[in-house]
């Protein structure tokens, strides 16, 4: 059973947190109407990401491509405050029946739902938990990009676009039956790092943190797309790269905003604990 549940749980932890990262991309909003058209590209996007701060809440859809796992697609829910918890279904098109996951974070802690032949050999667990603080540099964590960004406040990230000295506005586009306005521009990790000598130091600390995932990935550039609605709130967003293991391509459609979230952890008895898991193997 070891053997089996480990590399499970390693590809499941590593799609999960990138995916987790990614949702961090950008806090949304949905508005009726198409921006305002005065504003300059750079100053379009930068308001968009200002206004990820009064977001609590949001769903989305995501779809796409992660590196090694391929193409995904999922549908989720997650708060901000009072405290983060998320609830999202995932399946990975690429791989057959084991693709599909369930994948709950409440009370700092992250539970992913496996499939049934998973369960089957975890004596009928469905569920596998592990602590959210224990995914640092070394251990699990270091295959799940992202993971231990899950806390992180979602802005982190959607001011990525603002670092981009070649923003452009590339025109009008309908999203949802949303009208918005698309931009788009080329983001240079290393040259957005040295742009944080001028932020506060929690924001510093936050893009540093978000930054490093993605270098762990082998990405250096990011080509971004953002589709502001006219309430001056990202509708959608799109980030890829080239990264050392395959491509990375995920676009996040938002559908609402500041609704409530609830999520719950799983019974008990069909949970298996990866800290408890991983003692026993290692004995």
């Amino acid at each position: 059973m070891g053997s089996f549940v480990r590399g499970s749980v390693r590809r499941r932890a590593a799609g999960t947190g990138l995916v987790v990262l990614l949702v961090a991309a950008g806090a949304v909003g949905c508005g009726k109407g198409e921006q305002s058209p005065e504003m300059t590209p750079a100053a379009a996007v930068a308001k968009a990401a200002k206004n990820t701060e009064d977001i609590t809440s949001f769903r989305y859809r995501m779809t796409g491509r992660l590196p090694e796992e391929g193409r995904i697609k999922a549908e989720a829910s997650m708060r901000t405050k009072p405290s983060v918890a998320m609830s999202m279904k995932m399946t990975a098109l690429d791989q057959g029946e084991d693709g599909t996951a369930e994948i709950r974070l409440v009370d700092k802690a992250m539970y992913i739902g496996g499939s049934a032949a998973a369960a089957k050999e975890m004596d009928g667990k469905r569920w596998i938990k592990f602590d959210m603080s224990a995914l640092g540099e070394s251990g699990l964590g270091g295959s799940a990009p992202g993971a231990g960004q899950a806390d992180q406040n979602p802005a982190a990230e959607s001011a990525f676009l603002t670092g981009a000295d070649n923003i452009k506005k590339v025109g009008s586009e309908t999203v949802d039956g949303v009208k918005t306005t698309r931009y788009s521009g080329v983001v240079g990790l290393a040259d957005l790092k040295a742009s944080l000598k001028d932020e506060d130091k929690k924001t510093r600390e936050q893009r540093e943190k978000s930054i490093k995932q993605y270098e762990k990935l082998g990405v250096d550039e990011l080509t971004m797309d953002m589709w502001v609605d006219g309430d001056d709130h990202t509708k959608q967003f799109r980030m890829r790269g080239d990264a050392d293991k395959g491509p990375l391509d995920m676009t996040i459609t938002f559908l609402d905003l500041n609704e409530k979230v609830t999520v719950t952890a799983p019974p008990a008895k069909e949970t298996m604990d990866l800290a408890e898991m991983m003692e026993q193997a290692g004995s």
